[in-house]
């Protein structure tokens, strides 16, 4: 016993000595024979090299100036570190700079980098490009075009950095294109230019550093910085021709343990063989690698014999290798024990009887545990076709065979919306977190959301719905996929595989125009200028809906409510449940009274047909609210002008216009020009639809009064208000006095502003 750990000590010391002196050979195979290892504190592997004949290539080259700093010289660039397992290359990359205060640029000795036709690209994995200081916008471009850029916005009282790296306050970052070869900064201000914001600085830098470095990036720190880190990686495959042929390591390119992979990619590199490490470019520069000096690397159980390029597991004296006898095939021992040594037995011993009892309770509990994960599997898998059998089902209950009509039909359009999923959705939306919800209405729930592309969307999620709301909804996919205008909200798609169906269209970030003109703050109120243009951009949305679009389409339900405004206070017409499209000079003759009070044609109400001109009378409601700031229907006013549209126009036929105008419309404007919009509002709210003006003269109208704004002469006298007035006196006073839809006004509660009118329900 004594000799025979004696002689396995032995062995031990030979295996250390052995290993000591390989690993001694791989430290010391850097470079090529004769060639300089390092310049400063740079370690230069071959391929690259100092001086002639020590490197592979030209692009290769280092060169180590006067001060032992090492430079790339096929692309003047200073090398940091070199890797040659990963092929990658940390250099040197130049910061671009502009100071305001001196009007001086501060740039690179190499500000513009050309890696095209070389072997070494940026590397998209490990660089970022930054922009930083206050009121900067940078660009990347590539001949001329931009590939890249973002926007660092001012704040002078952040004055530090925050932990996170940068969140585009003084500072913002991108991610940069894949393998880009070559590009250049254009820094700009996309405000007002001034002089104390200091300097401006844009560069490509390593994601690692720039998150880790100490720079206070927002004040002056950084402008004093000229170079920051950078990788570059690298192949043989691209940019030598001499190399394009290689297809193994017949060549000699490679070391004798190593491999060539030449798989058309700007990787093609030289590997070591497993087993092997070291540098696999030099002769004999992959060198054996113990694996029993670790356990990680070769799992032995008992003894570990290593051999060059591998190893072997053996049994102590007195054992028995099953794992590698003949008469245990691989039927009766797992795969896991194919190696030698691997599954050792000793004979003739009791430890050994309990290790194999031990060895049987192993195996059977790994086929226990085998019969749960299948079981698991299999339960996944059921519960799997149930769900697409319960999707199927939501899609048909949800319209899902309607839209496929309409997607087949000759006045359909909608073979572009995109269908989304239910998870998807869900993602978006955070599983619908009420915190997520932008606003609520009689047709459902609109969720804000972010899809995986990046963009912010609105999701509109039904309520549970009978068959009249399902049409509805799978007629706003109809509506919606028809139209193409800057001022109507864009749809995205649909999902119908839930058990409510929903709407995906693009996210309104500013509310809507009732929020818009009602709800104001002192320090924010609606300029005349703002009311003028969103009424034109109303106008001329609802214009191209009656006269542009391949169909005539009909809103029904135009209202403040049912106007989103953007980033930049545009106007996008929305909600389009209750909308239809008609064939063109028809009426749309319905059971189904739809729309909302203070709204509502009083020449529908009574008939039923819906034409262009309810429209036309709806749009006119709204033209009022810009002009007086008040509410459709309000419990304030006298029970016979409860409704704006009856007080507007009581106001006219008593001269009393500018008494209820919004006090900044009138201090804004000039009086003609608010004579000639009010003639315009009391023309859409005709009582006698064939007087109404179309939308189209409506949208014309208004683009006149903008265009030529401030220079606008109107002749207006009170006599032709009296004469237009006495017109339409009768039908208006008989409305106000009978129990059809003024009654109905005259009943209604503000709350009902945004409420939806339904009558005569039947589908």
């Amino acid at each position: 016993m004594v000799k025979r750990m004696a002689i396995k000590l032995m062995f031990q010391l030979i295996s250390l000595l052995w290993l000591t002196k390989a690993s001694s050979a791989v430290a010391a195979s850097i470079a090529k024979p004769n060639c300089t290892e390092k310049c400063g504190n740079v370690s230069i592997p071959y391929p690259f090299g100092i001086g002639d004949g020590c490197y592979i290539n030209k692009w290769f080259e280092i060169s180590c100036n006067s001060y032992s700093r090492p430079f790339l010289t096929s692309v003047n660039l200073e090398v940091l570190n070199v890797s040659v397992m990963r092929g990658k290359v940390r250099v040197n990359s130049p910061v671009v700079s502009e100071c305001n205060d001196t009007e001086w640029v501060v740039r690179g000795e190499n500000a513009s980098v050309n890696l095209r036709r070389s072997p070494f690209f940026y590397s998209e994995t490990y660089n970022t490009f930054v922009v930083t200081g206050c009121d900067n916008l940078g660009f990347s471009m590539l001949d001329g075009k931009v590939i890249g850029g973002c926007m660092a916005i001012c704040n002078n009282s952040v004055n530090i950095k925050p932990p996170n790296g940068c969140n585009s306050i003084n500072c913002c970052q991108t991610q940069i294109p894949i393998r880009l070869g070559t590009f250049y900064v254009n820094i700009t201000s996309p405000g007002v230019n001034s002089t104390q914001f200091g300097c401006r600085s844009a560069c490509l830098a390593e994601k690692n550093w720039f998150s880790n470095s100490t720079w206070n990036y927002f004040i002056e720190d950084f402008q004093l910085v000229r170079y920051v880190p950078a990788v570059l990686e690298w192949g043989l495959g691209y940019g030598i021709p001499e190399f394009n042929h290689i297809e193994n390591n017949s060549s000699g390119v490679c070391s004798t343990d190593a491999y060539f992979s030449k798989n058309g990619t700007d990787y093609d590199r030289c590997y070591c063989k497993k087993g092997y490490s070291g540098n696999p470019y030099l002769p004999n520069g992959c060198q054996d690698v113990d694996e029993c000096a670790q356990w990680i690397t070769n799992r032995c159980y008992w003894d570990c014999i290593n051999t060059v390029g591998s190893f072997n597991c053996s049994c102590p004296p007195g054992y028995l290798d099953i794992g590698n006898s003949r008469g245990n095939s691989s039927n009766s021992i797992p795969s896991s024990y194919s190696r030698v040594g691997y599954y050792c037995v000793g004979l003739r011993s009791r430890r050994s009887q309990a290790k194999v009892i031990g060895i049987g309770i192993s195996i059977g509990t790994v086929g226990l545990l085998f019969l749960i994960l299948a079981s698991l599997w299999m339960y996944r898998v059921v519960k799997r076709k149930k769900n697409i059998k319960l999707k199927q089902k939501f899609f048909k209950q949800n319209g899902g065979l309607l839209l496929q009509q309409q997607m087949t039909s000759d006045e359909g359009n909608v073979e572009k919306t995109k269908i989304f999923t239910a998870k998807e959705l869900e993602k978006a939306t955070d599983n619908y977190n009420n915190n997520r919800i932008l606003g609520q209405g009689g047709h459902g729930t609109v969720y804000k959301g972010m899809l995986t592309d990046g963009r912010i969307v609105a999701v509109k999620k039904s309520k549970i719905v009978d068959e009249c709301q399902i049409e509805q909804f799978i007629n706003e996919v109809a509506i919606l996929s028809q139209i193409n205008h800057r001022n109507v909200v864009k749809l995205f798609g649909c999902c119908l595989e839930t058990e409510v169906p929903m709407l995906v269209y693009e996210f309104i970030s500013n509310g809507t125009l009732f929020d818009y003109i009602h709800d104001q703050s002192e320090e924010f109120s609606v300029s005349w200028n703002d009311r003028l243009r969103i009424a034109t951009e109303v106008a001329g949305a609802v214009a191209y809906l009656h006269s542009a679009a391949s169909i005539p389409i009909y809103h029904r339900d135009i209202k403040s409510t049912n106007i989103l405004l953007d980033e930049k206070y545009r106007a996008k017409v929305a909600d389009f449940g209750t909308s239809r499209s008609v064939s063109t000079d028809k009426t749309h003759l319905t059971t189904l009274v739809q729309g909302t009070f203070g709204y509502l044609d009083p020449e529908y109400f009574q008939s039923s047909q819906f034409t262009e001109k309810s429209d036309v009378y709806s749009f006119g409601v709204v033209l009022v609210e810009l002009l007086t700031g008040q509410k459709p229907i309000s419990s304030i006013r006298s029970q016979e002008e409860r409704s704006l549209a009856v007080h507007f126009i009581s106001s006219m036929k008593e001269n009393r216009l500018f008494d209820i105008l919004d006090t900044r419309v009138v201090t804004e404007s000039e009086k003609e020009e608010l004579i000639a919009v009010s003639s315009l509002a009391k023309r859409c709210l005709n009582l006698n639809g064939k007087k109404r003006p179309t939308m189209k003269e409506v949208a014309m109208n208004l683009e006149g009064m903008r265009m030529y704004q401030g220079n606008l002469h109107v002749q207006q006298n009170h006599q032709d208000v009296e004469d237009y007035l006495t017109e339409t006196s009768g039908p208006w006073n008989a409305c106000s006095t009978s129990t059809g839809y003024a009654s109905l006004e005259s009943n209604a509660k503000s709350s009902l502003d945004t409420k939806p009118l339904l009558l005569n329900s039947s589908c």
